[in-house]
């Protein structure tokens, strides 16, 4: 059964779904960062994916970056997955642009974090909502 991992549970807020990940969003409002999350127990690598499953993975990302990159304007869509401190596999996709607060240098760890408010995350559901992402389904909780 699939579980979301605690510090995930703790940094994100819960956007929705895709036939195969969870969508995330980060609470660090310095930058639009959004993550994917297989729904699949025990994966902590690309390869533990099978073969259908990487596919669909790397089309629920391509599909949200190219979405986010036309939405927000971005000079660069950060796509990555680490897993260094969260093991369960996780796909960061990250809206940059020049004169974001890590600009040109990689987010993590370069500025302290900034809460997103409630309207604020309100604002960013309706914008993923106005995306009409193929496949995706808006958290129950918020619909």
């Amino acid at each position: 059964m699939f579980v979301l991992d605690s510090r995930l549970q703790l940094d994100t807020v819960v956007l929705g779904d895709f036939a195969l990940c969870q969508l995330l969003l980060s609470k660090d409002a310095n930058y639009p960062w959004f993550i994917l999350v297989p729904k699949r127990p025990g994966v902590s690598e690309l390869f533990d994916l099978d073969a259908a499953e990487q596919h669909q993975l790397w089309q629920e990302t391509t599909q949200l970056a190219v979405a986010l990159k036309a939405s927000y304007g971005a000079d660069k869509m950060n796509v990555a997955t680490l897993g260094n401190v969260v093991s369960q596999l996780h796909m960061h996709v990250i809206v940059r642009m020049q004169g974001d607060a890590a600009w040109p240098a990689p987010v993590w760890g370069k500025c302290p974090a900034v809460s997103y408010s409630d309207e604020q995350v309100q604002v960013i559901r309706q914008r993923v909502r106005a995306l009409q992402l193929e496949g995706f389904k808006e958290a129950a909780d918020v619909a």
